[in-house]
């Protein structure tokens, strides 16, 4: 049984009041572990051991140093590569064919991508004529915004803790995360590295525990934090929003998305299909970016959808450890009620399942796991609470439209605005819809391609601000004038 613990100032330590909690396999429903839960005690030193190491060893350090550390972060994780894809596995279920390939490389990716942005970005400088003909230079400084708060989801653990933590570090700051309950073990192992690879004592910090009147809220309302990032449910990040008011911190929110796919007649077929067989059900669904609404011209959707169809019931359920396995549980049993109450609630709405629609028989120790059928309606209203509602499963409604201007219409029918894909080979269209349709990224016969030199973020209920390249800069960093008279 595996005990995971706080990890604070560089070292792995217990909470002091006693509390833990079980880490659950989501494949089995088994327990494969106990986590401290923090009290407030341990918050309060993880901020002060952030707080001095903004003035000690890491603070002063040059930033070339800096930046070769964070290298030597992503080889560090790159060597245990096999320990955090395990432990990435066990705590989310996930088939380690997609754990290989985009969790544990493109989670070590970021602390080089973001160390090298960050080396190569200028400042602005400005020539100000005076009165006395002498004038005066004003040129802009960065300094690190100080003590950030990283509450990171379940999802894709790895990957988008050190999404932040990446830009965070770069940027100078120090960094507190709080990781899901749900997948505590690679945020925790990091620590590990962190320690193996000489990154000073304070600078990367880990609670564990839950939000209300636990880590996540002892955290995001803790008078010592500077700025607070968040990716998750749009009702947790408005309580951090809220928390965030009494101290005036400044907050990053990758929220929520119930994200259109338009396919036009003139796609692509496999491509499409292909896509959006990926954006529906990878991860089990259960990614931000995913497509639950999926659009189809009229004169292609009964193939399109029949294509759908075969390709989703020959997905393989299955343990992460199974090289056949090709969609793995939901995160929890709790989840997998949820997702099942909406499957109810289609058919009570009106939807015709064509797939899917509950809960698959499995073998052995997998019978206990929060399993569920990859998904597929037709035939809901627009105003349905399944159309409307995130419901962050394998699942995904297909609706015809016989126009462009019905389909963009159709997209941005949403309080969301997080992702969309578009299926066309006529590049005007392709164009035209992308500037026309409401989301933060919108992919254009692709689905999941990230460039992280780019902005990433989502309108309305889906987040606020941006991250990557630049914008990452912008939030991780206070930038200064300095008028300099002559």
């Amino acid at each position: 049984m595996k005990e995971t613990k706080h990890f604070i100032n560089g070292e792995f330590v217990g909470s002091a009041n006693g509390r833990t909690f079980a880490n659950t396999s989501p494949a089995t429903g088994q327990q494969i572990g106990i986590v401290h839960e923090a009290g407030r005690e341990e918050v309060d030193q993880a901020v002060s051991a952030a707080r001095a190491a903004l003035t000690g060893d890491w603070g002063r350090m040059p930033v070339a140093e800096r930046m070769a550390l964070l290298h030597k972060l992503a080889d560090g994780i790159n060597a245990r590569f096999d320990e955090f894809l395990e432990a990435e596995c066990l705590d989310t279920g996930k088939p380690a064919s997609l754990a290989r390939h985009v969790d544990i490389p493109r989670g070590a990716a970021n602390f080089k991508i973001f160390a090298d942005l960050v080396k190569n970005v200028p400042t602005e400088s400005f020539m100000l004529d005076t009165p006395d003909g002498a004038g005066a230079l004003n040129y802009a400084l960065r300094k690190p915004k100080g003590v950030i708060a990283v509450v990171s989801p379940w999802n894709l653990p790895l990957l988008l803790m050190t999404w932040k933590v990446g830009p965070a570090l770069a940027c100078g700051n120090t960094v507190i995360v709080k990781p899901s309950e749900e997948t505590p073990s690679t945020t925790t192992l990091l620590g590990e590295v962190m320690n193996d690879v000489g990154i000073p004592k304070g600078v990367y910090n880990v609670v564990h525990g839950f939000g209300p009147d636990s880590a996540g809220e002892f955290l995001t309302s803790h008078k010592g934090i500077d700025g607070i990032t968040f990716t998750g449910e749009t009702r947790t990040g408005a309580a951090i929003l809220k928390a965030s008011a009494d101290h005036i911190r400044h907050v990053s929110f990758e929220l929520g998305g119930k994200n259109p796919a338009l396919v036009f007649a003139d796609c692509d077929m496999e491509k499409a299909v292909e896509g959006t067989m990926r954006s529906a059900f990878a991860n089990c669904g259960q990614v931000c970016l995913g497509t639950e609404r999926v659009y189809v011209e009229r004169p292609i959707f009964d193939e399109f959808l029949a294509r759908l169809k075969r390709g989703a019931e020959h997905m393989k359920l299955g343990a992460w450890n199974d090289p056949e396995t090709s969609m793995g549980p939901l995160i929890s049993k709790e989840h997998q009620r949820k997702v099942l109450g909406y499957y109810d609630k289609a058919v009570a709405e009106g939807a015709t399942v064509v797939t899917g629609g509950g809960e698959p028989e499995m073998p052995g120790d997998l019978a206990g796991g929060a399993w569920v059928q990859p998904t597929i309606w037709t035939g809901l209203a627009d105003d349905a609470e399944c159309i409307r509602d995130e419901i962050f499963g394998p699942c995904c409604h297909v609706r015809p439209f016989d126009s462009e201007d019905e389909a963009v219409a159709l997209a941005n029918d949403t309080d969301y605005g997080l992702a969309a894909a578009i299926w066309t080979e006529n590049a005007g269209r392709a164009h035209r819809v992308a500037a026309n349709v409401n989301a933060g990224i919108v992919w254009v016969n692709s689905w999941f391609l990230r460039d992280l030199r780019t902005p990433f973020g989502g309108m309305g209920a889906s987040g606020i601000g941006r991250e990557g390249g630049v914008h990452s800069l912008e939030f991780y960093t206070e930038l200064k004038n300095v008028c300099v008279k002559l």
